[in-house]
């Protein structure tokens, strides 16, 4: 473990931890907001721009060398209450750079003011919009984290079973996958996860649902069908609540002819890869994420 881990994630257990078990929603996202324009940097050179898929606004991100034609479409995670594009458009854009992508981030609708089906439907009209204005879906890497991996995997799986064509590949970093909570991991690892609070989950999840069904389907991937054709790749920390989440997705996935890479870090904390401009591991991980996604999409001799 670098000692930039074991400070982090001691950081996270005294501050960020204590604050998501109390905090509201406009106070988690104050912070997030704020902690991302302090510690979290995209690549010099990276050109944003706003623009909007049909009524979903976006954020476009094109880092240095980008290609016009490669697109990764990345899924914020929050819980579906905090998060925007503007606290991972940093990770985003290093991962686009890495691949000579460019990025593009659906700003979907949050709870408690925007309760399901908002989300998942904010995500399928920005992709539908996204592939109607001429982007070849294999020429799209799909991608999320936390409850943005639920999105990304829960479009995958709408995706798969109307039909319609599939992104190139897909990843998911730390995904929450079950909105039913009944994943063992959730007890297991509840004292050994530095970020999340296992005891709120719950109530977060009700905020959000508003009585629908946890097993949807476009919020709970497990519970989805999927088909061969879309490689996965999932990360998870050994130490987080949501291990069995990752577990059970790469599960279903194989279940359904996918190849699926997983990997689970030693106590890495719920989404380390946000942290790239600080730990050694972040960066090792997307290093590792973007050498496989140009191998999938036959980009490895371009970086």
């Amino acid at each position: 473990m670098s000692r930039r881990r074991g400070l982090l994630n001691g950081w996270l257990r005294r501050v960020e931890k204590r604050r998501l078990r109390r905090g509201t929603p406009d106070q988690l996202r104050r912070a997030l907001e704020v902690e991302a324009r302090v510690f979290f940097f995209a690549p010099r050179g990276t050109v944003r721009r706003r623009i909007s898929l049909r009524s979903v606004p976006a954020l476009v991100l094109e880092p240095r060398g980008a290609r016009a034609e490669r697109v990764l479409f990345y899924i914020h995670g929050g819980g579906f209450v905090f998060g925007s594009p503007e606290t991972h458009h940093a990770m985003a854009a290093t991962l686009a750079g890495m691949i000579g992508a460019r990025a593009v981030l659906p700003r979907y609708r949050r709870a408690p003011e925007h309760p399901y089906p908002a989300a998942p439907d904010d995500v399928r009209a920005a992709w539908d919009a996204l592939i109607a204005s001429g982007v070849d879906p294999a020429q799209v890497v799909l991608g999320g984290d936390s409850a943005g991996g639920a999105l990304a995997f829960g479009l995958l799986a709408a995706l798969s079973v109307e039909g319609m064509a599939l992104p190139g590949a897909a990843f998911g970093f730390s995904p929450l996958t079950d909105l039913t909570y009944g994943a063992e991991s959730l007890q297991r690892n509840a004292a050994a996860d530095v970020l999340l609070p296992a005891e709120r989950v719950d109530e977060l999840a009700q905020t959000f649902l508003c009585g629908a069904d946890p097993r949807d389907p476009r919020v709970s991937p497990i519970f989805g069908a999927f088909g061969p054709e879309c490689p996965a790749w999932i990360t998870v920390g050994d130490t987080e609540i949501l291990q069995d989440d990752a577990r059970g997705l790469a599960a279903a996935l194989r279940r359904d002819g996918a190849d699926v890479t997983l990997i689970e870090a030693r106590d890495c904390p719920h989404v380390w890869p946000i942290f790239h401009n600080i730990l050694p591991e972040a960066r090792e991980t997307l290093s590792a994420l973007a050498a496989w996604i140009r191998t999938r999409q036959g980009w490895a001799d371009e970086s």
